[in-house]
Formats: C-alpha cells, structure tokens, sequence
C-alpha cells in the first residue's frame, strides 16, 4: 500500500451519524481538536430518512438529511475539522493509533473514536431502493407512526422483525408478516406473540417479488416460493426487517466483536478492549439503534476520550 501523506492529531473520530458528530461536539468544547472523516455516507442512516418526528427538540419533525445538516454545522461551528473521507486500514497494535483514510493518507491520533455505524440488510430490489424513504423503511420504531390506521407489510422471522411487526400491530390495521421459511428464528414467546395477534396476518414461504408504486408503496407482489403463485396486497409501507450489518470490517483483527460483528464495549461506557480507542452509536448497539441513543453514546465516547487523554498527560 502507498503512503503517500501522514497526520498527527489529537482525536479522531471515525464516521458521521448522530453519535460521531456528537463525539465531535463535545471533544471539540474539551478543546481536543477532533479531526472527524464522514464515511462513506456522510450523515449516516439518516441521510436516508425522511420524516424524524421522535427526537426531541423538533416539535414540528425534521426530515433526517436536514437533521444531519444541523449537526455537522453545530460541529464544525464548535471546532471540530469536519473532512469527507473513509475509514480503509487500521493498526491498534501500539500507540499513537494508525488509522488509513482512502488507502493513502496515515492518520496517527492519540484518541480514537468509532462511530461507523450499522447498514440495515435489505433484499436488493430495484423497486425497494427506489422507494425508501417513500413508503419502505428498515425501522418500524422510527417510521411506524406515519402508517397509523394504515395497511402495511413486515419481512423478516427474528425477534427484531416480532418486536417490529407487534410494534406496527398497535399502530395500523393489518400488517402483512413474510417468513422466508416455513419457521420463524424468534425466540417461542415473540412467536407466540405474533401469531397471537388478531391483526397480524402471517405468510409463510413467501418472498417479496416486488414493491409495487411509482412515487410511494401502493402495493406489494407476493411469492409463494412452494407453489410459485404471486399475489398483490394493496398497502401503504414495507418494513424490511432481515437484520443489520455493523460496519466494523476494518477492526476484526484488533477489536472484540460480538458474534455478529457489533464492536464490544465496556457495560455503562464507549471504552474497547483497546486503550485510547472508543466506539460510539450503531457499531455497538444492536438493541435501541435510534439517533437519540446514538448521540448520547457519541456524548459519552467524547467524555471517556477527554477522561483518558487527561489521565495520560496528553489533554
């Protein structure tokens, strides 16, 4: 690999969803000159929400892009150096940590903050992609409660995808449960749950052959994949909820990871099995995944960032 650039800094943040540019916030009011690269997706999930109606402070809603705008400008107003770029290499094997942004540039910093978040695993259909946001979401907590008294459908046979179909239960008419399988994997009792309610219309070995709508969900094309049948349903959103992928590819070899791939952390901190190194936001929680919960870790992360970089002399 060709190095063509290095950079000493003081604390580097990895990503830019609600808990990165909230570490960014709060190191930067510590006067730890965070240095923050965006990602792949700068803003995170959220650049590809809509309507945010359930973080506080908006009482109108907010549509999640704007969100993100607000905090990247809260940062960068507060200090933070704010850069586009992504995360490839790195080496916490001594210290200062060694971090490759685009292959070529070295970046070696005292502190570490992760915040590289979660991708939702979705079912790669062109009318899924070309629809979310408009009526296809990968969270029913977030986005439920704008199919209220509405008909919508739920892919997915975990217990993310119970909680979520139970969840929508409350809120619409009938939502419409695909198991890909003739079984579901949730635990017996979300299962029991699921099947238990009344409004819950369960359909198994089936697939979702198409998102039916040209500017919002209408519809839904069915796939019976024992008999090959098809059938439309008439309905207003699509859940997709067949689990999430952290994005924690480029840490395997020097952090603990769970065995699905979310970044372990000390319980009631952001601290890692490595000095110096925190992790913040979706990359480590694969309960709660909302922003409001990711930025408060990415609060934590930077108090636990200042909190080591002091104890070492170096803040």
């Amino acid at each position: 690999m060709e190095q063509r650039t290095s950079e000493k800094v003081h604390c580097l943040i990895i990503g830019s969803g609600p808990a990165g540019y909230t570490a960014a916030v709060y190191a930067a009011r510590a006067n730890l000159r965070p240095v923050l690269y965006q990602g792949i997706q700068p803003g995170g999930q959220l650049t590809i929400t809509t309507e945010v109606e359930n973080y506080p402070g908006y009482p109108d809603g907010v549509q999640g892009p704007e969100m993100m705008v607000h905090f990247e400008k809260q940062a960068t107003r507060m200090g933070a150096d704010i850069r586009y770029g992504l995360a490839t290499k790195v080496d916490f094997s001594s210290r200062p940590h060694k971090v490759w942004i685009d292959e070529e540039k070295l970046i070696e910093a005292d502190a570490v903050i992760i915040a590289t978040g979660a991708s939702a695993k979705w079912l790669g259909l062109e009318s899924e992609q070309r629809l979310n946001g408009y009526g296809v979401s990968a969270c029913a907590v977030c986005d439920g409660f704008f199919f209220r008294n509405k008909e919508v459908a739920i892919i997915g046979a975990g217990d993310t995808a119970a909680e979520e179909a139970l969840y929508l239960s409350k809120l619409c008419t009938t939502v419409h449960m695909l198991i890909r399988s003739d079984k579901m994997r949730a635990s017996r009792v979300m299962q029991e749950r699921v099947q238990q309610t009344p409004n819950i219309k369960m359909y198994w070995n089936s697939q979702a052959d198409e998102v039916l709508g040209e500017s919002r969900v209408e519809g839904l094309r069915i796939l019976d994949s024992k008999t090959g049948e098809k059938k439309e349903i008439p309905l207003s959103g699509f859940f997709v909820a067949i689990g999430h992928q952290p994005n924690s590819g480029i840490f395997t070899d020097f952090l603990e990871l769970d065995e699905a791939g979310y970044i372990k952390t000390v319980p009631g901190t952001s601290r890692t099995n490595v000095d110096g190194v925190f992790a913040a936001g979706d990359v480590q929680d694969k309960i709660y995944r909302q922003a409001v919960t990711a930025a408060g870790s990415g609060c934590m992360a930077a108090l636990d960032a200042e909190r080591y970089l002091s104890a070492k002399g170096l803040a």
